[in-house]
């Protein structure tokens, strides 16, 4: 993994996770752990509204936590309840804690490649929705990522398993000083939480 990246890491190990967050997880360790213990492919799908910003940082920070720890047999997805585009800041922000991002398409809704090791395949980053064909249609977990997805969408087709974990959107920072703090905290909150998760699995 890139040296930027892997001090990152050191800051989102060393982040206090509460008893209460430990609780909303717990679901997608046991999942995980039932997976691996299994021998089946284990395959994530983080959801929120737009697909532009919490479930992106959501399957970026879970996959680069699955390949630290090696965590064999792990794809992570994400989508919307909508289609939109990855919001511009959350590239930056990501670039900005150590992975390597580059803009692959440059329509309205862009396409990323999102590299945490010279040696892994890329996360491809771009809005979707959930039910998109780049998705999984079966044997996943759906993981939702803001109340909103959450309430609006009772039912996840194909998913083995529904599990809330949400987070409070960055997006209430935008066009004020505040955004780039924002954003570094939220990315910072969700990966330390990813990390956390992936710690837990016993191989």
């Amino acid at each position: 993994m890139y040296p930027k990246l892997l001090k990152t890491i050191e800051l989102l190990k060393n982040q206090e996770i509460s008893e209460e967050r430990k609780a909303t997880l717990a679901p997608l360790v046991d999942f995980i752990q039932k997976r691996l213990e299994e021998q089946k492919e284990i395959t994530i799908n983080f959801i929120c509204t737009h697909n532009s910003r919490r479930s992106h940082l959501s399957q970026v920070w879970a996959q680069v936590a699955s390949a630290y720890y090696d965590i064999p047999n792990i794809t992570c997805y994400s989508g919307g309840t909508e289609e939109t585009a990855m919001f511009p800041k959350v590239a930056e922000t990501l670039q900005e804690q150590g992975l390597f991002i580059s803009k692959i398409s440059g329509t309205d809704n862009p396409v990323y490649a999102i590299k945490y090791d010279e040696d892994r395949h890329p996360i491809i980053g771009f809005s979707k929705r959930y039910d998109s064909s780049f998705n999984p249609t079966n044997g996943f977990v759906a993981i939702m990522t803001c109340s909103q997805a959450d309430g609006g969408c009772p039912f996840i087709a194909g998913a083995d398993k529904r599990i809330p974990i949400t987070f409070e959107d960055p997006k209430m920072s935008d066009n004020t000083s505040e955004q780039t703090k924002v954003y570094n905290e939220r990315s910072l909150q969700i990966g330390a939480e990813m990390f956390y998760v992936f710690s837990q699995i016993k191989k």
